[in-house]
């Protein structure tokens, strides 16, 4: 029987079933360092004796923490620790975005503010050139088309581009999530019915120039008010 105290163990819960105690110790396992990033796992029978519960518990475990990014199955070779990258572990999160609804969907605006207005601001002060003038690549682009799809995928770049140069792979990753092209198409089409056009291609020359002037309040302000403008919008909407 494991000892609930032993070192790099988590500790056994009452609550919570097999499955969910293994995925801890399995968690617990890699955090305290016995597991390291890209090291194979124990084969499946020794994990389960090693922590005293039956290989299918073991299994719906290791299935578990694959789908979520923590393991990875290599065929013919094993399990597997990920590189344990945030794009990888927080690649589910756009799930939430796209089958959001209604006020979440509202919330989930807010977080994306909050997090854009960071990002930029960082970025003010970390921008490349390089990316820097990637950044006004979309911005042009979006500018000499009103194709709403051609707008939307260089609205999503060029917002990508401001999150990369931040220097936060985590921020990244989360912003990734909340700006999937499935959520962000749904709110953008709503909003660009109503002739919003001119506004948001003011509001990314005005982010754009912060960045160019490396400045990151101005940057954290423009970030904050294009996506409170339509935070805005989509209030009214749920309202409605």
């Amino acid at each position: 029987m494991n000892n609930p105290d032993s070192p790099g163990k988590a500790p056994r819960s009452p609550k919570g079933t097999v499955t969910q105690r293994a995925i801890e110790e399995i968690k617990a396992m890699i955090a305290g360092g016995l597991l390291e990033p890209g090291e194979r796992l124990p084969t499946e029978r020794d994990l389960a004796a090693r922590l005293g519960i039956s290989r299918s518990s073991m299994r719906e475990a290791i299935r578990a923490l694959t789908v979520l990014g923590v393991l990875e199955a290599r065929h013919g070779s094993g399990i597997y620790v990920t590189g344990l990258r945030a794009g990888d572990l927080l690649e589910t999160f756009g799930v939430v975005a796209d089958l959001s609804r209604g006020p979440r969907l509202v919330e989930l605006l807010e977080v994306r503010r909050v997090l854009e207005s960071t990002a930029a601001a960082l970025a003010a002060a970390r921008i490349t050139p390089e990316r820097l003038a990637a950044v006004e690549g979309h911005l042009a682009a979006m500018n000499a088309t009103d194709d709403p799809e051609e707008i939307l995928a260089h609205d999503l770049a060029f917002h990508r581009e401001i999150a990369e140069a931040a220097g936060n792979e985590t921020m990244a990753a989360i912003l990734e999530g909340l700006s999937s092209r499935t959520f962000r198409a749904r709110v953008w089409r709503g909003y660009q019915e109503e002739g919003a056009f001119a506004r948001t291609r003011r509001e990314h020359a005005a982010i754009h120039r912060a960045l160019a002037a490396r400045d990151p309040e101005a940057a954290r302000a423009a970030a904050a008010a294009h996506v409170g403008e339509v935070e805005e919008w989509l209030r009214g909407q749920v309202g409605a």
